[in-house]
């Protein structure tokens, strides 16, 4: 072939050397680029396309290509092209969450996005199975794939403070953290998962005490004021705690996914588990202000229960109400000895000692536990001077014997006798009083100005007598003797007279009231 029909074939391999050359850069950037996975969102916020990129542990393994509604607008599926270095992390356990400036319960995140601009994180998870289409978290996980630890769940009667990420604490050193929380389907309590680190969830033994450290636990009884709390950050943000009782700090681990009971308090956590409760009722006619639903049952210092429940009931024979209280008590408490004598489920031997107990005056009072509060509580003692009573042992449940409040019993007795005095007639009696004061008044004026002077002649004519006499018996002999002897008495009668009528001139009214024993006449 010659040069002149050569030439011009060699120009056509020069295009033909530049579409090779694209096309191999072509399939190699398509190579590169890994593949293309779907996120959806809730909302696009601070998502651009071109722009926002995808980051692992701040690296950037992939960036958003598209945004778009769903079909039915409920959601945003974001486009994400990852790179081919990242394609493992694309797995079936993966998760993704937008990055932004946010304020929470467990502090503030995402302050560096407020200059550089809101991104999509992304946790890898340990799957080995790749996927295309994820939802996306709305809030950025408490727990990476990376951490270890393990996972407990929680299960208690109410959430209180608690929220995700806040934190749990082993002796006051915070180990974890919620990381979920959600309400049973029964509506009845809450399930909590919280989440200890390593090398701390090697103190989680199975039989651990859980309870909630959320603000502050002031406490007012006969033992005087105790106030309580984890932490500072417990009071704002609420927390949950965990220890094991001191006689069993030794025991197994609990292994990941263990499920606890959540307590309210740290002195019901850590309380001696209790035989199978006894549901008692209690029918009092008084007032029971104060008594709420969990206040204690006492027996001399020990608590052996407590309320469940408080009612009213309405007696139409007797036409009398009746306030009902039903509580749970644990008869264990009470002791070895008690619980020997029961016997090992024994309900007839428990039955006839409760009978002997209640023939010997066991009965329920309510109690002022705190003046300052107002608050009461029931108590569980022997009364030898109470009213005979017995216990129906069919009834279910048993209803025990009660016996009125000494204040109450005062109160009682306080009003009776103001009813008494209430009916005494006060006015009437004053009324008479001043009518014979009157009439004595009156009487003494009389015998001031009548009787006075007549009494005085009286007694000035009988001396005038007397005188007589005697003059004429100034002889010697024995009628003279024996005339002088009676002349003396006489004189001795005068001058008892002469007092007399002295004494009543100067006080006439002992002539109605008698006269006054300290005085001399």
């Amino acid at each position: 072939m010659s040069l002149r029909r050569f030439l011009p074939l060699t120009i056509w391999l020069v295009p033909l050397a530049a579409a090779l050359i694209g096309i191999a850069l072509l399939v190699r950037s398509v190579a590169i680029q890994g593949p293309t996975v779907t996120i959806s969102f809730l909302t696009a916020e601070g998502l651009e396309a071109g722009r926002t990129k995808v980051r692992y542990r701040n690296v950037e393994i992939g960036e958003v290509k598209a945004i778009r509604l769903s079909n039915d607008h409920s959601r945003v599926l974001v486009d994400v092209q990852i790179t081919e270095s990242s394609r493992n992390l694309a797995v079936d356990d993966a998760r993704f969450w937008v990055v932004r400036p946010r304020i929470g319960m467990s502090g503030v995140s995402g302050l560096g996005t407020v200059l550089s601009g809101a991104y999509i994180g992304m946790d890898p998870g340990r799957s080995n199975q790749p996927r295309e289409k994820f939802i996306g978290l709305e809030t950025p996980p408490t727990v990476t794939s990376d951490q270890n630890g393990r996972r407990y769940v929680l299960e208690g009667d109410s959430l209180g403070s608690v929220d995700i990420g806040s934190p749990v604490y082993y002796r006051r050193f915070q180990v974890g953290r919620v990381v979920a929380r959600s309400l049973n389907d029964d509506g009845k309590g809450v399930t909590i998962q919280v989440f200890i680190d390593a090398p701390y969830d090697k103190f989680v033994r199975a039989d651990s005490c859980w309870w909630h450290a959320s603000g502050v636990d002031l406490r007012l009884d006969s033992g005087g004021m105790k106030l309580n709390t984890q932490s500072l950050a417990t009071v704002v943000m609420g927390g949950l705690a965990f220890q094991s009782r001191p006689d069993h700090e030794s025991g197994s681990e609990a292994p990941n996914g263990t499920v606890f009971p959540l307590s309210d308090s740290q002195a019901e956590a850590m309380r001696a588990p209790d035989s199978p409760a006894a549901s008692v009722v209690m029918k009092f006619n008084q007032s029971l202000r104060g008594l709420s639903v969990g206040a204690v049952v006492d027996f001399r210092g020990i608590e052996l229960g407590y309320v469940t429940a408080i009612d009213v009931e309405y007696d139409p024979k007797r036409s009398e109400f009746t306030m009902p209280v039903t509580v749970n008590l644990f008869p264990n408490r009470l002791g070895r000895s008690f619980r020997e004598s029961l016997g090992e489920g024994n309900n007839d031997a428990g039955k006839a000692l409760l009978q002997k107990l209640v023939a010997r005056g066991l009965r329920a009072q309510l109690r002022t536990g705190s003046l300052i509060t107002n608050q009461r509580y029931i108590a569980l003692d022997i009364f030898p001077n109470a009213p005979r009573a017995t216990i129906d042992m069919t009834k279910v449940p048993l209803e025990l014997p009660t016996v009125p409040n000494s204040l109450e019993e005062l109160q009682v007795v306080i009003a009776d006798i103001a009813k008494k005095l209430d009916r005494v007639p006060f006015d009437r009696i004053g009324t008479n009083l001043d009518q014979t004061l009157q009439s004595a008044n009156r009487a003494f004026t009389q015998l001031n100005t009548e009787l006075g002077p007549q009494a005085r002649d009286t007694l000035a004519t009988a001396q005038e007598t007397f005188r007589t006499a005697q003059a004429a018996l100034q002889q010697d002999s024995p009628l003279q003797s024996d005339m002088r002897q009676a002349v003396s008495q006489l004189n001795r009668t005068l001058q008892s007279l002469t007092d007399l009528a002295v004494y009543l001139q100067e006080h006439p009214e002992s002539l109605l009231r008698g006269k006054p024993r300290d005085e001399k006449p």
